[in-house]
């Protein structure tokens, strides 16, 4: 046993072998090719010079595109110490202007001074505080430029977009940037919200409210209406397909038609145990504080202290969404609604009707 030890320390110091290892080889009279590939062609070098020109020739071209069609607009107000000015453009032939609401709001009558320096007068054919946009129209028998309304949805973030306005003189002004957002949301004075709007880090002045946002090609695509205050690099334009559907609306009918149900109504969170109860997955819905005796609502049987938690298809989560399902598509439409009450899922077909104006 002691041997058969002593053995096993001698083989354990003794060295071990190196292992054969595997070589590539190949024929003397191979050669070898390394190919990385054909480098690309370097780019052309573009001069700064002519990237400045390029830049400055697009706005210079949209702003002479576009700005002869810009007016300065100046309420009429009864209160002469009371002042306001805008901006707006023409959009139709006989002297149709499109601007802003909040600029024609507490007058009727109005003076506007187009880019030749001409004063005219003009009056408000149609308003939609809800959109921000309203239509005037001059009095006088003028041929002045029209704008082109381009497509908002084929705008890009980064694109590049130049505001027009005439607040202080006959020349337009000028200032530029780039489409920072889109989609964007905000609050009209009614509550409502104002949807689909473009952010833009272009300068808007004081008295731009109502001028054309327009892309390099000289197409409007949007409608200065806002300025966040304290922050100049945070101005919104509504999208120029809404103006396009708004134009068409106060034309045909002196407002945008929407619908109205009947109701004063709230969002409201709906608990954990009456969602899970009733089979309902959203966190909140519309609570009807009243419906309107003989209102759309009232007759399909909704009562106060209802829970709207579907209008067709769409999930109603709070006082937007029902809005936004209210559109003029489902005036004198009968819609189906689900709501809860007292604790039961129930469903009950609503006829939307036309909303009163400022309803």
């Amino acid at each position: 046993m002691k041997a058969r030890k002593y053995e096993l320390f001698a083989r354990a110091r003794r060295p071990r072998p190196m292992r054969a290892r595997e070589i590539l080889a190949w024929p003397a009279e191979a050669q070898f090719v390394f190919d990385a590939g054909t480098p690309p062609p370097a780019p052309p070098r573009v001069d700064e010079g002519d990237l400045l020109d390029a830049y400055s020739n697009a706005v210079v071209r949209a702003v002479e595109t576009v700005g002869p069609s810009v007016l300065r607009i100046h309420p009429m107000l009864d209160d002469a110490n009371v002042q306001g000015v805008g901006s707006g453009f023409v959009v139709a032939e006989g002297g149709i202007v499109l601007t802003n609401s909040h600029v024609v709001q507490g007058a009727r009558r109005f003076v506007v001074i187009t880019a030749e320096g001409r004063s005219l007068t003009a009056r408000c054919v149609g308003d939609d505080p809800d959109t921000d946009l309203a239509l005037l129209k001059i009095d006088q028998a003028v041929d002045l430029p029209l704008v082109r309304l381009g497509n908002s949805k084929a705008l890009r973030r980064g694109q590049l977009v130049i505001a027009i306005g005439a607040p202080l003189g006959f020349e337009a002004t000028v200032t530029t940037g780039v489409v920072s957002a889109l989609g964007r949301s905000l609050r009209g004075e009614r509550g409502r919200l104002i949807e689909d709007l473009i952010q833009t880090d272009a300068a808007l002045n004081p008295g731009n409210s109502g001028g054309p946002l327009v892309a390099s090609n000289g197409e409007v695509v949007g409608v200065a209406t806002a300025v966040i205050a304290g922050y100049p690099g945070l101005c919104f334009a509504v999208a120029a397909n809404t103006a396009r559907f708004v134009i068409g609306e106060l034309l045909a009918h002196g407002q945008v038609r929407r619908a109205s149900i009947g109701v004063v109504a709230q969002q409201a969170p709906l608990p954990p145990l009456l969602a899970r109860s009733t089979g309902v997955t959203q966190g909140y819905a519309v609570f009807v504080a009243q419906a309107d005796p003989g209102g759309p609502a009232a007759k399909a049987g909704v009562r106060a202290g209802d829970l709207l938690v579907k209008a067709g298809e769409r999930p109603l989560t709070g006082l937007d969404d029902l809005l936004r399902a209210l559109d003029h598509a489902c005036i004198d439409v009968p819609t189906p609604f689900t709501l809860i009450r007292e604790g039961r899922l129930m469903s009950a077909t609503i006829t939307p009707r036309l909303r009163r104006r400022g309803g």
